[in-house]
Formats: C-alpha cells, sequence, structure tokens
C-alpha cells in the first residue's frame, strides 16, 4: 500500500488510491472508487463507486461522496457537508439510474454543513460559506452564502475577499495575483 488506512477503515477492492493519501476512523471506499494523490479523508467519510476525486483533496468528518460526484484537485470539503444524487428521491421508487451528475471545480471550498443539490456545477475556487444550500450553478471564484445560496462577491485562489476597481481589476492581498471581472466572470491575469 502506497497510502494510509486507519484499522477501522473499509476499501473495498478494486478501488484506485493515490499514493500519499490518508483515509481516517470508520471511513468506507467502496470498488471502483478513485481518489487521487495526498487526499485527506476524515472520520467517518463514505466514498461511492462512482466518485472520482483529483489530488490534494481535503475531506473533514462526516461527508458522504456519492455516485456522480467529480471532485476536482485541491478541493476543501468542511465537516458534515451534505451532497444529494437525485433530484426528487422518494423511498418507494428506485431512481439509480436518474443520479444527476455534480463537479466540484480545482481548489473550490464548502464550508461545514453546506448542502450541494446534485446537478450543479460549482466552479474553481469558488467558496461556499458554512451552511449554505446551494440549488444552481456557482461560478468559478464565487463567494455564496445563505438558504439558497446567493452570490456575495468573489474571492482569489488564496480565498480573500476580491475588491475590483473601476475597470474590474482586483489584487489578491496574500498573494499579490491579479484578476479581471468582466461580463459577470473573474479569472487570473497575473
Amino acid at each position: 500500500m502506497n497510502y494510509f488506512a486507519h484499522a477501522s477503515a473499509l476499501i473495498d477492492e478494486p478501488a484506485h488510491i493515490g499514493e500519499g493519501t490518508k483515509i481516517w476512523h470508520f471511513s468506507h471506499v467502496m470498488a471502483g472508487a478513485k481518489i487521487g494523490e495526498n487526499c485527506n479523508l476524515g472520520q467517518n467519510v463514505f466514498v461511492a463507486a462512482t466518485v472520482q476525486m483529483g489530488n490534494g483533496v481535503k475531506v473533514q468528518n462526516n461527508v458522504s461522496l456519492y455516485d456522480g460526484l467529480h471532485i476536482a484537485d485541491e478541493v476543501f470539503i468542511g465537516p458534515s457537508v451534505v451532497f444529494t444524487n437525485v433530484i426528487n428521491p422518494r423511498a418507494a421508487i428506485v431512481r439509480q439510474n436518474e443520479y444527476l451528475a455534480t463537479h466540484i471545480g480545482k481548489g473550490a471550498s464548502i464550508g461545514a454543513n453546506a448542502t450541494i443539490v446534485c446537478g450543479n456545477e460549482i466552479g474553481a475556487y469558488a467558496f461556499i460559506g458554512a451552511a449554505a444550500v446551494v440549488t444552481k450553478p456557482v461560478p468559478a471564484y464565487a463567494l455564496v452564502v445563505g438558504n439558497a445560496a446567493k452570490q456575495i462577491g468573489w474571492v482569489s485562489e488564496f480565498g480573500h475577499r476580491l475588491h475590483f476597481d473601476a475597470a474590474g481589476l482586483a489584487i489578491c492581498p496574500e498573494s499579490n495575483q491579479q484578476y479581471q471581472l468582466q461580463n459577470n466572470a473573474v479569472k487570473r491575469i497575473a
């Protein structure tokens, strides 16, 4: 094994787990799951069979990653985040062939106790506030909060709020990276 799994973790074979990944207490990875390198799965994390996870992902305690979820590199998923995979679940109706895909873009952060309704894309470096309920796609670099989640601003790749000038330019106070806001979309320019 080129990864660490706590003795209480259950890893169904075959699952692909990248080098340097750590899987902690009472977690369960189903056969077929793909977990990248240097990931960290906290206590009581469930990973379904079709989940695809990039490198450097951090999943905190008590999170279930269901079928249809695609997680890019360097994503942070806070404690007790909830993902769904069926838009209209009913106990008496089997809808396994109706799972809706959810994509979490590179570097995005999802705060504690947030809920992500299936079928939505979270853009790269987006920041989802704690306890937010995401019911629609979130653009790259967007800062969203509340129930239902509403965008209240933009953040840098380092997670700092961006303040754009009249020309639509902003600088991250930590990294000095430059960003441009144009047509209600942000991109890093330097």
